[in-house]
């Protein structure tokens, strides 16, 4: 009788754990819920984070905040969203920057991207563009990838920093094509397409956003897109996989987190909403504007696209003995 009084007991107490849990799933949010980001205001991280928290603001009819936590190459935040109390009143909109490339480039990164974290949902992506000087007389990818052959080590591909997206897709793109270009890193966008405009470097690997305009000027001619489907933008952009390349592919894609050990059923309505959001013909027509395909589907997607982008930057890291400054 006192083991049947005891097992009563311990099912009563878990009943009300689950209940207690359920309730507070129920009336979440009930509060504002901080999105936090890696990176400062500006670019396309910042396109994506500002309707995101916009559209899930309305959906739950409390505020989804912006809060940018940038530094040591978006270290800081996201590892601020790690600690943080795991109850999705924090979260964590990032990139593969720090989740993909960042804890290759370390000696030590103060998280792990597999189990520090629990994935809502995978946001969308958006691909680099290749481009060089429109004085320059290489006017697609196989020339680029020929004159590179017939003179090695004299050109060159500039980049937005070393350990950037641009910067290991010029790499993936070296060793995808066999060529020897040097690598020219500048401290942000503007000043590596200003050089390449200026035909100081010879290509640039940069997000659409950044070269659009000077594309439209004639200063800057595209050879490829790094996606392995053309964009909605720019649709007559042959893909750098169609161009001589086969399987070539380098994307910016962002995700949805929040701390490890947050309630699945919290988890659960986060993904519901934003998949609603991402399915919207609207949001979806926004985003192509910038170049951005929306994403969507479960939590285990995000962790499987991770898994891909995580084992393929590493291995481009290590083959080019890539290190962080």
């Amino acid at each position: 009788m006192a083991i049947q009084r005891w097992v009563l007991k311990a099912m009563g107490c878990a009943f009300a754990v689950a209940s207690s849990a359920a309730a507070v799933a129920q009336d979440y949010p009930n509060k504002p819920v901080h999105v936090v980001t890696p990176f400062p205001p500006g670019g396309a991280a910042d396109v994506v984070l500002r309707l995101v928290t916009q559209r899930l603001t309305e959906a739950f009819k409390t505020p989804f905040v912006v809060d940018n936590k940038a530094g040591a190459g978006g270290a800081i935040g996201t590892e601020y969203v790690a600690r943080a109390a795991a109850d999705g009143y924090t979260l964590l909109l990032t990139s593969s920057s720090t989740m993909s490339i960042n804890p290759h480039l370390g000696p030590k990164s103060p998280y792990d991207p597999f189990t520090d974290f629990t994935p809502v949902i995978f946001i969308g992506y958006s691909p680099n563009v290749l481009v060089v000087t429109a004085s320059a007389p290489i006017k697609s990818v196989s020339d680029l990838v020929a004159a590179a052959k017939s003179s090695p080590g004299k050109y060159n591909f500039g980049s937005n920093g070393i350990g950037t997206l641009s910067h290991l897709t010029g790499e993936l793109f070296k060793q995808s094509a066999g060529i020897n270009l040097l690598h020219v890193p500048y401290k942000g966008a503007a000043p590596a397409v200003a050089d390449t405009a200026g035909g100081q470097v010879t290509a640039l690997f940069a997000a659409y956003a950044s070269v659009n305009s000077m594309m439209k000027s004639g200063r800057l001619r595209a050879l490829g897109v790094t996606s392995t489907q053309p964009i909605a933008i720019a649709p007559d952009l042959p893909t750098i996989a169609a161009s001589g390349l086969p399987g070539f592919e380098s994307n910016q894609w962002w995700g949805l987190y929040g701390p490890r050990g947050m309630p699945a059923d919290i988890t659960a309505r986060l993904n519901a909403e934003m998949n609603k959001i991402l399915a919207s013909p609207e949001n979806r027509a926004r985003f192509a504007e910038e170049a951005i395909v929306l994403g969507g589907g479960t939590p285990a997607d995000l962790t499987a696209y991770l898994r891909a982008d995580y084992d393929k930057w590493g291995k481009v890291i290590r083959d080019g003995n890539i290190k962080a400054e």
